[in-house]
């Protein structure tokens, strides 16, 4: 832990020299043009800045907000600032003035404004490793188009329909290799599950020589998502940037090889099996290679990180909580003792997603460990929410977590609680502004219906296979979602 904090305090260090050095550059250009923007500002005379605490010079408040992920409650940065100056206050994290937001009505007008109002901002080491040309970046109509077709494509019924048997028959092999296994690592076990579907949905990819390679140069590129932006030889950067030129070799192989059927799809009306075949399809004559190749590994990382960490998660919390690990083993046995006195055998991807206490039991793992735990944006002009002002320049950080672990929002906020989200008539009861594990606005993660049918699959089949004793573990918040140990866990077939 004591290393992550070190490489962000010099993170921090850098960035708030290079902030300090460009604002006292122009201090004085702010000085020549204080007459005109004087008049621009007195529009905004009755909006305030949030009150806060802009820190300690260069570094700010970041050495807080980096102990407070580190520590086992995570929010705990922004509670005791929230109970200083309200749910929206200013602070100065990462080497630039920042805007953070608990409140659910001003996160949604953040997340329901991107490229007019605010821009994503990330760390440098993001933006080295995922380019210029990022969906992660991009703004305006390209970034909607494909962001609507991915989204389509992953919502689509016949792609439901046809990715469930391959859910189902990796989920079936991961459990048969546990047989030999005194100690399951789950965390570890579900990533064995998630990467090949991940890999088959984007790229078609199921040759075991194929998904060995892109999982171990992933696994290498992802490090560098949080590291010291420096290119030198031997650095994080470098090796991740290494990893990533790999993966775009292989990607751009398969990419050209799906070109080339492109005119034989078109005409003959064939359905598109995979991510690929859909950005081809729909904007490959307008865009090249390299952007679908880049983009392609990108949308990897979603999908390696948070699945498998929410399959995780909602094994540790249904360890914990006896009561609703019994409710949610009922309601998957009951369903399997239906198919089999109806004698069917295989099971339909709206089989699972009907059984209400199993989505119950998802959402309440994605509010109390969200794994996209906020968003982080910048101001391209002065702009008013909810009678605050954010000026121009200024970051903003809609902060997730926060609200999910708000008593206000949440009673018992705390407690593991799936039964929360279904009211007396068993539907469900819950603010949807409250609730944003995906994101929200034109940048809702667009494979969040994906993510659902696949943690229930597993479910499912987990629960009615095995029962287990998960020994004692803890979840990290810092700088990713994690089980400290991987959580280790014990399973025993379930006999009948």
């Amino acid at each position: 832990m004591f290393w992550i904090i070190g490489i962000w305090v010099l993170v921090a260090i850098i960035t708030g020299w290079w902030w300090y050095c460009w604002t006292k550059k122009s201090i004085f250009k702010k000085i020549k043009t204080s007459s005109s923007s004087s008049r621009q500002e007195s529009d905004h005379s009755t909006y305030k800045i949030p009150k806060g605490n802009s820190g300690w010079p260069f570094i700010g408040e970041t050495l807080h907000f980096i102990a407070s992920g580190c520590s086992s409650h995570p929010v705990s940065f922004m509670e005791k600032r929230r109970s200083l100056y309200g749910k929206v206050f200013k602070s100065h994290l990462l080497g630039i003035p920042i805007i953070v937001s608990t409140d659910p009505d001003v996160n949604k007008v953040v997340l329901q404004n991107n490229g007019s109002t605010f821009i994503p901002y990330y760390p440098k080491s993001v933006t080295e490793l995922l380019g210029k040309s990022s969906i992660l970046q991009m703004n305006g109509n390209l970034q909607k188009k494909v962001h609507g077709f991915i989204g389509g494509f992953l919502k689509s019924p016949q792609l439901k329909a046809r990715i469930t048997k391959e859910i189902e028959k990796i989920v079936f092999l991961s459990m048969e290799s546990w047989n030999d296994k005194e100690i399951i690592y789950m965390q570890e076990e579900t990533k064995n599950i998630t990467f090949p579907v991940l890999v088959k949905v984007l790229m078609g990819v199921d040759q075991a020589e194929d998904l060995e390679f892109l999982k171990k140069e992933f696994g290498e590129f992802i490090k560098g998502l949080v590291c010291l932006p420096i290119k030198l030889p031997g650095t994080r950067l470098y090796k991740s940037l290494k990893a990533k030129e790999n993966l775009l070799k292989m990607v751009k192989r398969i990419v050209e090889e799906k070109k080339l059927k492109l005119e034989r799809i078109r005409t003959e009306e064939i359905d598109q099996m995979d991510v690929v075949e859909v950005l081809l399809g729909d904007i490959g004559e307008s865009v090249p290679s390299d952007f679908i190749s880049g983009n392609i590994i990108e949308m990897m990382i979603p999908g390696e990180e948070s699945v498998p960490m929410l399959m995780t998660l909602a094994i540790k919390y249904l360890s914990d909580c006896p009561l609703a690990l019994q409710q949610l083993m009922e309601e998957n046995m009951e369903l399997k003792r239906q198919k089999n006195q109806l004698n069917e055998q295989d099971y339909v991807w709206t089989d699972y997603m009907s059984l209400p206490f199993t989505q119950n039991v998802i959402s309440e793992a994605l509010r109390m460990a969200n794994i996209v735990n906020g968003v982080w944006r910048k101001a391209l002009k002065d702009v008013e929410i909810k009678g605050y002002l954010v000026p121009k320049g200024w970051g903003v950080l809609a902060s997730f977590l926060s609200v999910h672990m708000d008593e206000e929002n949440y009673e018992n906020p705390y407690q593991f609680n799936p039964w929360r989200w279904q009211n007396k008539q068993g539907h469900v009861a819950v603010n949807y502004n409250s609730f944003t594990p995906f994101g929200g606005g034109q940048r809702l993660c667009p494979g969040l219906e994906f993510s659902r049918l696949e943690v229930s699959i597993f479910l499912h089949h987990f629960i009615t296979s095995y029962r287990w004793e998960a020994e004692e573990d803890y979840i990290v918040n810092f700088p990713t979602v994690r089980m400290k140990r991987k959580l280790p866990i014990r399973v025993a077939p379930i006999t009948t």
